[in-house]
């Protein structure tokens, strides 16, 4: 699956922003990979935001799934099995910094809200 080259820059610098202004910028505070065809971004070592063809993937959790399917996501799926916690926003849904920013800051919070993950040995 082939990502939005687009997106997936107004996502690298939301998370960007999100994680400097929560005081934890630069490489310690987030990491870009290559993930379910896509990119995502991990925060404090968690899946925070991620993209796909033409959305925004987003960790909300599995307490914030009516919220966010509310606020007009879907649940997110991979195959015939749905992603627990996790939706997808349609690009055309963030037509600027601020929509994209509704999603990007709480779940990036989210992530930073958690302890890292333990190392690999």
């Amino acid at each position: 699956m082939a990502y939005d080259e687009q997106l997936a820059a107004r996502i690298r610098a939301a998370v960007t922003d999100a994680t400097e202004a929560a005081g934890a910028g630069g490489s310690v505070g987030h990491r870009e990979i290559t993930m379910f065809g896509g990119l995502c971004w991990t925060v404090n070592t968690h899946m925070a935001v991620g993209t796909g063809e033409q959305d925004l993937m987003v960790h909300v959790g599995t307490d914030g799934i009516d919220e966010a399917l509310a606020a007009g996501a879907r649940r997110a799926t991979m195959g015939s099995r749905t992603m627990g916690g996790v939706v997808l926003v349609a690009a055309a849904d963030l037509p600027d910094t601020a929509s994209l920013d509704a999603w990007v800051r709480p779940a990036v919070a989210r992530a930073l809200a958690r302890p890292p993950k333990p190392g690999k040995r």
